[in-house]
């Protein structure tokens, strides 16, 4: 089927036996710009977790709220009664002295990022964020799951 043909330098090769190394580095290139993009998307879902933490240390509800998706929306239609619910039920996140990212996990327009937090009196805590991507290309937290360190969940 493929016919042997010399070149310059006298070796021969099988016509076609090229195609199967140029489709792996293809395939290979779209793998690593799927990763490189998945990368981005972590990097972009962290600096939302982020800017939210900082706007719960500034006390801005505003902020804050402006990072939660619209799904939360629905359940907290004010900023304020968001803030409320946050100071009362994830005091970890609301004020805390450290607050570390973990791994996070990909999956389509979707994203878990898991965040080390130790709170204001020295107890270590982890919580894992959800975030979907918005037709706008941001993305938005659509949850957080907190439990006591070691804690099984």
């Amino acid at each position: 089927m493929f016919q042997a043909e010399t070149i310059e330098r006298g070796e021969t090769y099988q016509q076609g036996s090229w195609s199967l190394p140029i489709r792996a580095i293809a395939l290979l290139t779209a793998l690593l710009l799927t990763v490189a993009h998945a990368g981005d998307n972590v990097a972009a879902a962290q600096g939302v977790i982020r800017a939210q933490e900082q706007a719960f240390s500034r006390d801005d509800a505003a902020a804050a709220y402006s990072y939660a998706a619209p799904a939360i929306h629905e359940l907290f239609p004010q900023a304020d009664i968001f803030m409320s619910m946050v100071q009362r039920s994830y005091a970890p996140v609301y004020r805390h002295r450290s607050f570390e990212f973990g791994k996070a996990r990909v999956e389509g327009g979707w994203i878990a990022q898991r965040v080390h937090i130790v709170d204001e009196s020295g107890e270590a805590w982890e919580a894992l964020y959800t975030l979907e991507q918005e037709p706008d290309g941001t993305f938005k937290i659509t949850g957080c799951e907190l439990l006591k360190a070691g804690q099984a969940v």
